[in-house]
């Protein structure tokens, strides 16, 4: 399908001319026909002498009515710009054709009207001349009469051609609808109309609105006022909806593929048209069928901030309209270059963020993006229409490979930094680490960590953090020599502050593996359990608690905790009568007589 807006100044014969056309009425409302004018969307189609369908969407010429205008072209991909013979080239001709400059229409065609009361050649020398510098340049022109149906098969013909120009529509592309229309239709309820510029809908589809985002399903379908099972790109569509009512929707409203766009409220954006330095502070700007309140921010000589004053379904590349409704004056295009800007707080972040975006085409690039922020959700970029082709580092991020390299780098510094400032702590942890490399994700530093770098406990260490401090080894030194001669006799608390092993010196030294923590402060050497198991064995079995002190010439305060370490690590075994046995090894078992 071939779907058409209509521009040109009020009374320049639009609706005249749908209507000698198709066949149908586009102007919907008694007021429109009572004064001649379209005042709101009028729509209509016929079929071309190819078969091809051409769908109109009639829009309003009088300059009161350019916003209702705007809703018509916005989503359409083709234009008739249409100036009477009669009167030639006028206001509303050139801000609507400044709209379609500015949405970058580049198909289209130059229609006079009205060639049975003028001359149409000056007319039609005026209008190329007009449109010579805009993005319909070298658009055929026909000149017609819809009273005599002079040039109107020209015209058919002018736009079958057009039909077999325009690019194939995107079939496997996400729905974005924007709502031109709601109504109700007895028995059906709520029905809402659009131009598909890409995609396809299925009766049973389930959409996003994307001003709330609760899902909805597609009850029924028509096209061309017929209904069908299912729709594809580009097309005229009425969508009947179930479970929501029609008051839900307004015109600039969109129907969504659900996870393929989301909503955002601050663009960066590059402008053609007026100087930047020139805008006044609010403007509105147009997409799709919506116009929202958009507060400027100037950035660069020709890129610009827009807060708008509600989030809409906008994606990198998308062309809009900026407009100034107090002076009615289109003052240019833009093109979306960014739907998730970073914010701009300290001195001098504007220029920057321009020199930023001076690079940038509004062409959807995974690359340049990654390159752009170093890191980013697949999710984010796939809702802001870049396409995503290789896999994440961790979770859903993604990462510029330049910027991970430089990453792991700095993990591997700011480990070192951490060791060097905490000597007695087991490695950084995770959430230190993630604030010092200003990471949004916790398992971005995990990710990171690899050799020489050791994650454990929620830790990061180096290879070499075993080894303790030296004034830590020293005092184990001295521990050793006193565990020596009698390695049960574990040091009391006043021989531990003697070498200098506080609570955070013995709390590294057991980490490391250095000391034997039975319970509290009882600490021992590491091998104290195969000693103390090697001296049991040589015991009467069963042997009483009293015994075992004897044998390793120690206090209760150690035997206790140190035969339950024993009891646990299966080498003794303890009875009912509260008398244990030394449990022989496999190989003790083995040597055994049979």
């Amino acid at each position: 399908m071939l779907v058409v807006a209509t521009a040109g100044h009020v009374d320049h014969g639009k609706s005249t001319l749908v209507r000698a056309l198709t066949g149908m009425e586009p102007d919907r409302w008694a007021e429109e026909r009572r004064r001649g004018m379209t005042i709101d969307l009028g729509f209509a189609w016929t079929t071309l002498p190819s078969g091809v369908t051409v769908a109109f969407v009639d829009v309003p010429g009088h300059e009161r009515f350019v916003p209702n205008m705007l809703a018509g072209v916005g989503p359409v991909p083709a234009a008739a710009v249409v100036v009477a013979a009669d009167e030639g080239w006028m206001p509303q001709s050139a801000e609507h054709l400044a709209v379609l400059d500015a949405l970058g229409v580049a198909y289209g065609l130059l229609v006079v009207t009205r060639a049975d009361l003028a001359d149409p050649g000056p007319t039609l020398r005026q209008a190329r001349a007009e449109l010579a510098t805009t993005s319909l340049a070298g658009a055929q022109a026909v000149a017609v009469s819809a009273v005599t149906g002079t040039g109107l098969s020209d015209l058919r013909a002018a736009l079958d051609r057009l039909a077999a120009r325009l690019p194939g529509p995107q079939h496997d592309a996400p729905v974005r609808l924007w709502v031109d229309r709601s109504f109700t239709v007895r028995g059906s309820g709520t029905v809402v109309t659009g131009t598909l510029g890409a995609g396809g809908l299925r009766v049973g589809d389930e959409l996003v609105v994307a001003g709330t985002g609760e899902a909805v399903r597609v009850r029924g379908l028509h096209r061309l006022g017929e209904p069908c099972r299912e729709v594809g790109a580009v097309a005229r569509v009425a969508v009947n909806l179930r479970g929501v009512a029609h008051d839900r929707f307004v015109r600039g409203e969109a129907l969504l593929t659900p996870g393929r766009f989301g909503g955002t409220d601050l663009v960066d954006v590059r402008l053609t048209g007026d100087p930047v330095a020139d805008l006044p502070a609010t403007l509105t700007l147009h997409v799709g069928s919506a116009g929202v309140p958009a507060r400027v921010r100037p950035l660069g000589a020709d890129t610009l901030r827009l807060r708008l004053g509600r989030p809409l379904p906008l994606l990198v590349g998308d062309r809009a309209v900026l407009r100034d409704p107090g002076r009615r004056h289109v003052v240019g295009g833009v093109t979306v270059l960014d739907v998730l800007p970073p914010p701009l707080r300290r001195r001098g972040a504007a220029a920057a963020r321009a020199a930023v975006l001076a690079s940038v085409d509004g062409r959807p690039d995974l690359a340049g993006e990654l390159r752009r922020r170093g890191l980013a959700r697949a999710v984010d970029l796939i809702r802001a229409g870049v396409p995503v082709d290789v896999a994440p580092v961790a979770g859903q991020w993604l990462a510029d490979p330049e910027h991970w390299r430089q990453l792991c780098g700095r993990l591997v510094a700011a480990v070192a930094e951490y060791a060097r400032t905490h000597p007695l702590e087991p490695g950084a942890p995770v959430e230190v680490l993630r604030q010092r490399l200003e990471l949004p994700d916790r398992i971005l530093v995990e990710a990171l960590v690899r050799p020489p770098l050791r994650l454990a406990a929620g830790r990061v260490s180096t290879a070499a953090a075993d080894a303790l401090p030296t004034p830590v080894a020293q005092a184990l030194a001295l521990l050793r020599a006193d565990l020596s001669a009698r390695p049960f006799r574990a040091p009391d608390a006043d021989r531990l502050a003697a070498v200098g092993l506080g609570a955070r010196e013995i709390g590294a030294a057991v980490r490391a593996g250095a000391l034997l923590r039975l319970a509290g402060n009882v600490l021992l050497l590491p091998d104290a359990p195969q000693q103390a198991v090697r001296v049991l064995a040589r015991l009467p079995q069963p042997f009483t608690l009293s015994a075992a002190r004897q044998a390793l010439d120690t206090t209760r305060r150690v035997a206790v905790p140190l035969l339950e370490l024993l009891d646990r690590g299966g080498q003794t075994r303890r009875l009912p009568d509260d008398v244990r046995l030394v449990v022989p090894t496999p190989d003790e078992v083995a040597a055994m007589p049979q």
